[in-house]
Formats: C-alpha cells, sequence, structure tokens
C-alpha cells in the first residue's frame, strides 16, 4: 500500500465519520419538517372553519347595519316631515292666533282701563256727596 492509498483510506474514514455525525442532525431536522408541515396542515384546517364563521358573522353584522340604516332613514324623514307641518301650521295658524290674542288683550286692558275709570268715578261721586254733606 502507498502513501496515496492510506491518505486515500483516511480520507475515507474522515469521510464516514463526518456523515456519521450529520446523520443525527439531518434526522432531527426531518422530523422538524414533518412536524412543521403537520401544524400547517392542523392550522388549515382550523383556519377554514374559522373563515366562514367570520364571513356568517361580518354579513349579519352588515345586515344589522342596514336595518339601522333603513330606521335612521325613516327617523330623518319623520323628523322633517315634522318640521314641514310645524311650519305649515306656523304659517297658517300663527297670524290669526296672534290677531286673536291682541284683539283679546286689547279687550282686556280696556274693560280693566273702564272697569278702573267707573271704580275712579264712584270714589270721586261719594267725596263729592261727602264734601256736600260737610258743608251743609
Amino acid at each position: 500500500m502507498g502513501v496515496g492509498e492510506i491518505a486515500g483510506l483516511i480520507a475515507a474514514i474522515a469521510f464516514a465519520v463526518l456523515a456519521g455525525f450529520m446523520i443525527y442532525p439531518l434526522i432531527r431536522l426531518g422530523k422538524m419538517f414533518d412536524q412543521i408541515s403537520q401544524t400547517v396542515k392542523d392550522s388549515g384546517e382550523h383556519a377554514i372553519p374559522a373563515l366562514d364563521e367570520g364571513v356568517t358573522t361580518v354579513k349579519q353584522v352588515n345586515k344589522s347595519l342596514e336595518d339601522v340604516n333603513r330606521i335612521s332613514a325613516a327617523a330623518s324623514t319623520t323628523a322633517n316631515n315634522v318640521g314641514a307641518l310645524t311650519d305649515l301650521y306656523g304659517s297658517f295658524l300663527g297670524k290669526p292666533v296672534i290677531k286673536v290674542a291682541s284683539a283679546v288683550y286689547a279687550l282686556k286692558s280696556t274693560a280693566q282701563s273702564f272697569v278702573a275709570g267707573r271704580a275712579n268715578g264712584a270714589a270721586e261721586t261719594a267725596s263729592e256727596a261727602a264734601g256736600t254733606k260737610k258743608e251743609a
């Protein structure tokens, strides 16, 4: 056996030892890839039902929001109608009611001044009558 053959034999033994040391980490790496693939598969199996439930929830929320939009539109329409009706009554009945109120106030003021005038007139007549009795 020559020097070249001995060197080749040493290189082959070194390569076999190196390959032997590399087998264990490669086996562990293979197991880790198997676990990762199983985890991804499980995640996919659980994610699809969760996504379906999420879609159902979003549809229900959208339906509720549509109901709220209809209710708020109806409330807005009602408020606008009440405002228009108030303006109509104000313009239709406002001026006559103000005129009637002012006429009633004028009548009340006139009646009060008339009653106060009669009371003053009666008081003056009574004081004049009392004054003539004193003179007599």
